[in-house]
């Protein structure tokens, strides 16, 4: 056989080893050349007599990230063009039965009349562990990096490969729906025992235990094309089925609000395949997948949390003349809850930490939230107290500013406040060796306004965390006016060593994502002026897509740090910047009725000890007038959440304060949540039309005032047929 992606031998005992090794890739994935390579590989063990069976494992320190999803645009775009030479029917009848060449692929893996096993380390995702699902027999190893699950749900997609039929018929069906509809990975143990892996062992057995099994008479054959095979939660119409179902289309909805096709056409294809053999549910779901891969969501969503992400996560947007750095030593200033939560992911990354403050005693408490955060890896079973005390050991805690001076990266992260920050910054700078970069934490004030403070301006940038840090994947790094590329470079690289996703945004208040937050929530300050229910809002902004309501936003931001955002930018750029009815309710609750958001127990919500949080029955009397619920337009409420966000990301394109597009949709979905199923706010646009979205945000403006009149650009755009992404991009939904 003539591989390049595989090894192939065969032992004495005639077991043949398959080894996944893909050169010059980090990470095995799934492409045109694998899937011939694999069906070599099939036929090849098959056809020989004296091949009693095959394992395959990888060659890699994981097994496989499952595949390559620009292979199935690629797809899309075939039919787009086929569509166009020969119609829709055979577009249609070719797209499906390329569509559908690797559930095939695994198919005949599954009914070669030869067993075969799989042995995996790391991580198995995807189209790699409907792969694995494919196989007879699996093993995995005991390993805290293995991992197995079909994320497809998370692009936009479904498991199109035979794992949407064959989980379901390994464990019950709701946990199955479970890992597909969440897109859950499971370490081993959790495989073990929902019937996925047949064993779990040390990495240096899993090969061999694999061969084990065919030489003990492993069988040829799945359990569900043997006769007399029973579903492990019955018949779909069966007593216990009928109770399944019900509840799974309500989870559904109550998660998704039925914005997300695949998750419907997932729920279809398991349903309509429990009820048939394996080889016509392979067709239901084959024919399902085909549509899903057809639609603009999965388009969207595979651009931008996918092929936009990875691209940019590694390195899109860096100089490409300035060497590769990694810092050896990080000096955070500031170890209030932001700065200890940045101290505690950089030294995750196996970086030194210099945690400065004003006194011993703030800095070691700021220390103490490392220890917290580790102490609850280690009763989650995700580290052990070793990790903790070595995590630990990195992080030197001191009021010492000299002992900065070592450090290659500053960041300082004090209060949001220019006259604090330029007075710790001043102090910073006078201690920074020569070659030292200097960045701050700020999530609003003008970073070429803080570079004021420093003496090298050109070694000055701006790195923009989220809050929770240790959880948000988003990190904005700020160029300033006078930053140079090497600050830039060495910012961007420090954020991919946090295994973190960051974009470059150029200095303008509110940078893009607070920006683009900031008018989400005032849009529900407004709404909730004009009477519409606050319960209204809140539902009605998650059933746009949105993963909070604006009121239950601000209060975890802060009610406080709003209205002082808001008095900072009427200073700065006039009154006109500022809605006078927003202003005033917040005058009015933080001034007037003392509440601050989550943090002081009531906002919008009141926060009862121990019990859940509830909308504050006293915001009636902050409408001077009340909407009938039963009269309000659900549609336009939800539009103008999504419209007034994209509008603020079309701006800043203008502005120049984006300068990439796929930086603003990958940007407002990991730092905001903006509705993923759009694929981003210019996705967004896109998607709908850049003249039908003029069209919608006037007759918006001409309702609802001048915030959504859209920009310049938006206009040009709806004149000559423009898009922000190339035309080839968007085909692959026609």
């Amino acid at each position: 056989m003539n591989l390049v992606n595989f090894r192939f031998e065969i032992d004495a005992d005639g077991i043949a080893l398959a080894t996944w090794d893909m050169p010059d890739r980090s990470m095995n994935i799934i492409t045109t050349e694998v899937m011939d390579e694999l069906t070599l590989i099939i036929d090849g063990v098959a056809a020989d007599p004296e091949i009693k069976g095959c394992v395959i494992t990888s060659g890699k320190d994981s097994f496989s990230g499952g595949a390559d999803l620009s292979m199935l645009q690629d797809l899309g775009r075939s039919y787009a063009l086929l569509k166009a030479e020969r119609g829709d029917a055979e577009a249609t009848r070719v797209f499906f039965e390329q569509s559908r060449r690797l559930s095939q692929l695994y198919r005949a893996l599954e009914t070669c009349g030869k067993p075969f096993a799989v042995a995996i380390h790391g991580v198995c995702l995807g189209g790699a562990f409907e792969l694995a699902l494919s196989c007879h027999y699996r093993v995995l190893s005991d390993a805290d990096s293995t991992r197995v699950g079909l994320p497809e749900i998370k692009v936009g997609l479904f498991p199109g490969a035979g794992g949407s039929q064959r989980l379901p018929r390994l464990m019950p069906t709701p946990d199955a729906l479970q890992l597909m509809a969440r897109g859950e990975q499971l370490r081993p143990a959790a495989a073990k025992k929902l019937n996925i892996a047949g064993a779990v062992v040390p990495r240096e057995q899993i090969v061999e235990t694999a061969k084990a099994w065919i030489r003990q008479g492993g069988k040829a054959v799945a359990p569900w094309d043997e006769q007399g095979f029973r579903l492990p939660s019955g018949k779909v119409y069966s007593p216990t089925g009928m109770q399944i179902w019900p509840a799974a289309n309500a989870i559904y909805r109550r998660e998704t609000q039925d914005n997300y096709p695949a998750g419907r056409a997932l729920l279809q294809a398991v349903y309509e395949g429990l009820q048939l053999p394996m080889d016509q549910a392979l067709r239901v779901e084959s024919r399902y997948f085909a549509s899903i891969l057809r639609s603009p969501v999965a388009t969207a969503m595979i651009r931008t949390l996918f092929l936009s992400k990875q691209e940019l996560d590694k390195g899109a947007r860096r100089p490409k003349e300035i060497p590769p750095s990694r810092p050896a030593t990080v000096g955070i200033v500031g170890a209030g809850f932001m700065g200890a939560a940045v101290a505690y992911v950089t030294a995750l990354a196996g970086i030194k930490v210099v945690l400065v403050d004003r006194d011993q005693e703030t800095a070691d408490k700021g220390k103490s939230l490392s220890h917290k955060l580790m102490t609850d890896q280690i009763m989650k079973g995700r580290a052990k107290t070793s990790d903790r005390d070595r995590l630990l050991e990195l992080i030197t805690a001191t009021p010492d500013y000299t002992a900065l001076s070592t450090c290659d990266l500053v960041i300082e992260a004090v209060f949001e406040d220019p006259k604090v920050k330029a007075e710790v910054l001043g102090r910073i700078d006078a201690v920074l060796k020569e070659d030292a970069i200097l960045a701050t934490n700020t999530s609003t004030l003008p970073v070429s306004g803080l570079a004021r403070a420093v003496t090298r301006p050109e070694r000055f940038v701006g790195i923009h965390f989220f809050s929770p840090v240790e959880k948000m994947l988003l990190v904005e790094v700020i160029r300033g006016h006078g930053t140079g590329d090497r600050a830039l470079a060495v910012a961007l690289d420090f954020v991919r060593a946090l295994k973190k996703t960051p974009i470059v945004v150029n200095d303008a208040r509110g940078f893009y994502a607070n920006r683009c937050v900031l008018a989400y929530v005032r849009e529900g300050h407004i709404m909730l002026g004009e009477g519409v229910p606050p319960a209204m809002i809140e539902n009605v902004a998650k059933q746009a897509g949105m993963p909070v309501g604006p009121l239950a936003l601000n209060d975890e931001v802060a009610l406080d740090l709003a209205l002082r955002i808001l008095r900072a930018t009427k200073a700065e750029v006039g009154n006109d910047a500022v809605d006078p009815a927003q202003e005033a309710l917040l005058v009015a609750l933080v001034e007037g009725e003392s509440r601050l958001g989550r943090k002081n127990g009531k906002g919008f919500y009141d926060y009862p000890e121990g019990k859940p949080k509830h909308l504050w029955v006293g915001l009636r009397a902050f409408q001077p007038v009340q909407q009938n619920p039963d009269t309000s337009d659900i549609a336009v409420l939800k539009q103008r959440f999504l419209v007034v966000q994209a509008l603020e990301a079309a701006r800043a394109i203008e502005e120049k304060v984006l300068i990439d597009p796929r930086e603003g949709d990958v940007g407002a979905i990991l730092g905001f949540g903006f509705a993923p199923f759009t694929g981003g706010p210019l996705s967004y646009i896109d998607g709908m039309g850049a003249a039908t979205f003029v069209g919608l945000s006037e007759r918006l403006a001409a309702v609802h005032g001048p915030r959504f009149v859209p920009c310049d650009l938006l206009v040009e755009m709806a004149r000559t047929g423009g898009a922000f992404y190339a035309q080839d991009e968007r085909s692959a939904a026609a």
